[in-house]
């Protein structure tokens, strides 16, 4: 598919085009790390905390990129060294005061070109990745539908999940995620949702918005493109439901299991998920607890609302496969719940909570790792999730990160196996579980991104296999 012509980049944009490329080769991709560069790609040279993408503009073109997008200071000191290889190779620039700010802007330029296409975004602090799965796959029993790849979700990657939109889509459903002031404005400035779903609001990046209150009015924003035809959907029990629909130009719907039409119940199969009544039919619906529950009930909501009938509704919800690291269950020898792409206080209660109520004939071990971006909060969530887990029936918890062992000190832990480490000491963890876990266990794994318990789980499973 093209992207973009090199006139369309510089009309998006407003940049200064530096060179004319010598041939009229349309972008068909755009990377914002050059090892992704290609033929045809657009490269976007972007400034990050470690490194800066102008430093290997050289080699983005030498993988093909035809077009790089730079900083004009950067381009201004760069040039001379790669003048020659840009016409040899016949790429060419187009420099702007932000990189950032140019990539987002290509990005709503690229969607304003489909105006009949409905697009739907997703927030919340716990469940906007699988509830946006959940929509995604009913939608597309209704029609064709992009789906925002992974978590795609920030400002830089939303920008990228924009550019799978091809013409022939009816539907487009974006993750919108955010960690700080002012991101989401960013963010629906370039998706402009008809509909919006906050799924929750949790403590999640407190660390960076100070307090809940400010967490949910940063959510809010998802809102703020509405002009009366739009349509906003929010947790039944939601506590911020009055100040998230206050003021709000469109109509709110609320979903839940006294709000959805049609929901009828649901029976918890374990690890094998639930089953829903919804319509007087029996859904088999993959991913497991509550929690899944009321994302799939938002989706649920949504997608009727957006046209589904009972066929896409039932089929999208069977449909549904579970993320990476998010309620993966993996069986050899061992049964394994992965569910460690993120954690916050209200999903490590959450799993917790489903965890000790599965029935299970083996032992039960819990690898619980530290949770990130709590700011102030840290020691007291820490405290609160450590003390939970202790006081529930698992045979071995075994807790990761320096959040967690300090958690973990003032505990008594008399009569209970508990293990520390620090997140500098994964070895030792690794070690010791493989000596611990046998074949017949339920092992949970639990913790932030950047514990990385991921790296537990391929040892374990030959281990015990």
């Amino acid at each position: 598919m093209s992207l973009f012509t090199f006139s369309d980049i510089g009309r998006a944009t407003g940049g200064r085009a530096e060179g004319e490329p010598s041939s009229p080769r349309p972008v068909r991709a755009v990377c914002i790390d050059s090892r992704n560069g290609r033929r045809d790609g657009l490269f976007v040279a972007l400034r990050g905390t470690r490194t800066d993408g102008h430093e290997f503009l050289e080699d983005a073109v030498g993988r093909g990129c035809s077009v790089c997008l730079v900083q004009e200071e950067q381009w201004r000191r760069r040039r001379d060294t790669l003048d020659a290889q840009m016409r040899r190779s016949g790429a060419c620039v187009v420099a702007v005061p932000d990189t950032l700010r140019a990539l987002q802007d290509l990005a709503v330029y690229h969607l304003d070109r489909f105006p009949g296409l409905v697009r739907v975004g997703i927030t919340g602090s716990n469940g906007k990745t699988t509830t946006k799965e959940i929509v995604g796959s009913i939608l597309r029993n209704v029609g064709p539908t992009a789906v925002g790849e992974g978590n795609l979700n920030s400002e830089i990657g939303l920008p990228l999940a924009a550019f799978g939109v091809e013409e022939s889509h009816e539907f487009a459903v974006f993750e919108m995620g955010m960690n700080h002031r002012g991101e989401m404005d960013d963010l629906v400035r370039i998706v402009r949702p008809h509909a919006a779903l906050i799924t929750n609001v949790g403590t999640a990046h407190i660390e960076f918005l100070g307090t809940q209150d400010q967490i949910a009015l940063e959510k809010k924003k998802i809102f703020k493109c509405f002009s009366g035809g739009e349509k906003g959907f929010l947790y039944e029990g939601e506590p911020y439901f009055g100040l998230l629909s206050e003021g709000v130009e469109g109509r709110i719907i609320p979903f839940g299991p006294e709000s959805t039409r049609g929901y009828g119940g649901s029976q918890d199969l374990g690890l094998d998920g639930l089953a829903i009544d919804w319509e007087g039919l029996q859904v088999r619906f993959p991913l497991f607890g509550y929690h899944n529950l009321l994302n799939a009930l938002g989706a649920i909501t949504l997608t009727v609302e957006l046209g589904a009938d009972r066929h896409a509704v039932t089929r999208g919800l069977e449909q549904t496969k579970p993320l990476f690291g998010r309620s993966q269950i993996l069986r050899d020898g061992i049964t394994l719940i992965q569910d460690c792409y993120n954690a916050n206080p209200d999903s490590v209660r959450a799993v917790l909570d489903f965890f000790q109520r599965i029935p299970w004939n083996g032992r039960k071990v819990l690898v619980l790792g530290s949770m990130l971006e709590l700011g102030g909060e840290s020691r007291g969530a820490h405290e609160q999730v450590v003390a939970l887990a202790l006081r529930l029936p698992f045979d071995s918890i075994y807790l990761f990160g320096a959040e967690m062992q300090e958690a973990l000190a003032p505990l008594d832990v008399r009569g209970r196996e508990v293990m520390s480490y620090g997140a500098d000491d994964f070895d030792s963890l690794l070690v010791d579980l493989r000596e611990s876990v046998r074949a017949g266990d339920l092992v949970l794994l639990k913790g932030s991104r950047g514990l990385q318990l991921e790296r537990l789980v391929d040892p374990l499973m030959r281990s015990a296999a």
